[in-house]
């Protein structure tokens, strides 16, 4: 018997390139997911300041920024002789290191280096050193009631904060907002991926076991459901639910959420369950079994990586769902907002306060990541359900 040699062309070389490139791009994809998801993590327990001047990744380093300080308040001088004089640090907080550059305008944040003297608009002189000690000297009476206004450049240290959680969980102008928001997005989540499991279970195991003219053509009317776009059937559902009263409340967008998950989950089910032993089936039947018998004591216990994988997807997407909520759940007041509407409140009234809205968002996300790292297991089971006879 000759021996068998493998080339680099032979079959063992490209089942082990095609080992590598799947690997590579299953790596590729995990990178891809996680990164974005740290980068937020990250930022929300970040200053605005540090957001606006350095992305996440240099968190844990010192970063140049620009900050807006004042002097003392003009009570606070003191007469020295002629002239009148007030001293102390613009960053006696010790927030920042030696000061790079300063000025006095927000024309030109790097005027002055430390140590020199600048003219102020309504005479004397600031001198300002790197550590942020300053003096201010001026012949006539320093006037006004708040302090002369600094630009600084310098190395600030890497900062992490809860304040910005502190003001979405527990601030009171804030915190009925982002709570009656997480519970109004568990009113449509919950219901709203429950429903179209129960009702597509039954579909899917008529579809599946039960003999009735024109099986076949609604597993292909189903199939072809699959490719309608959402956005099409969101106007004439809306005009529908308004017409019979259901509009603009949770029965309409949990109907709606229904509706657009049942053919995804009517398909996924019936090919899950058509791929069980029919000799299970078949015996239950002899034994005298009813069909809601089989479905229920045989055909849901087993089906459960099926069911939960979909569960998964719907509750992912309801969860995240804005488009639907802003169509269906339309209310002036508020009591029926969503955390994704919520967000987008926040962008349109907080403008650039950046540090807020990466904190509202990872909130916003916490519920799916939970959920889907506690039922991965099932998720992956059930879409290798029927994959391997």
């Amino acid at each position: 018997m000759s021996d068998v040699h493998y080339g680099p062309s032979g079959v063992a070389g490209q089942k082990a390139i095609l080992t590598w490139a799947v690997h590579i791009s299953v790596a590729l994809l995990v990178i891809l997911w996680v990164l974005p998801t740290l980068g937020l993590f990250i930022s929300s327990f970040r200053t605005a300041d540090q957001i606006s001047t350095s992305g996440w990744w240099r968190a844990p380093f010192a970063a140049e920024q620009v900050l807006q300080m004042r002097t003392a308040a003009p009570d606070t001088q003191v007469q020295e002789g002629d002239l009148y004089v007030i001293e102390g640090n613009v960053m006696e907080d010790g927030q920042a290191g030696e000061i790079a550059s300063w000025g006095i305008s927000s024309r030109d944040v790097s005027a002055f280096q430390p140590g020199d003297a600048a003219e102020l608009r309504d005479g004397g002189t600031l001198t300002l050193m790197g550590d942020g000690s300053y003096r201010m000297e001026s012949d006539a009476p320093f006037e006004g009631r708040r302090g002369q206004r600094v630009f600084l450049t310098a190395m600030v240290p890497p900062e992490l904060t809860l304040e910005n959680y502190r003001f979405m969980l527990f601030d009171e102008s804030n915190v009925n907002g982002m709570s009656r928001a997480f519970f109004n997005t568990l009113t449509v989540s919950i219901p709203a991926t429950v429903i179209p499991i129960l009702v597509a279970a039954f579909a899917a195991y008529a579809l599946a076991w039960m003999e009735f003219p024109g099986r076949a053509l609604l597993v292909a009317v189903i199939v072809g459901l699959l490719v309608v776009p959402l956005q099409l059937a969101l106007i004439p559902l809306l005009k529908l639910h308004l017409g019979i009263g259901i509009g603009k409340g949770y029965l309409g967008v949990w109907l709606a959420h229904t509706g657009f998950g049942l053919p995804l989950a009517i398909y996924l089910l019936r090919n899950y369950m058509a791929g069980l032993p029919r000799d299970i089936i078949e015996n239950a039947r002899v034994d005298g079994a009813t069909e809601y018998q089989i479905f229920v004591k045989i055909i849901l216990p087993l089906s459960f990586p099926a069911l939960a994988s979909f569960a998964i997807f719907q509750f992912l997407w309801t969860w995240n769902d804005l488009l639907v909520a802003k169509v269906f759940l339309i209310d002036a007041t508020g009591r029926t907002t969503v955390m994704t509407a919520q967000i987008v409140e926040l962008m349109g009234t907080r403008g650039g306060n950046w540090e807020i809205l990466a904190t509202a968002a990872f909130v916003s996300i916490v519920v799916p990541l939970l959920v889907f790292f506690f039922m991965q297991k099932y998720l992956v089971r059930g879409l290798l359900a029927g994959s391997v006879k």
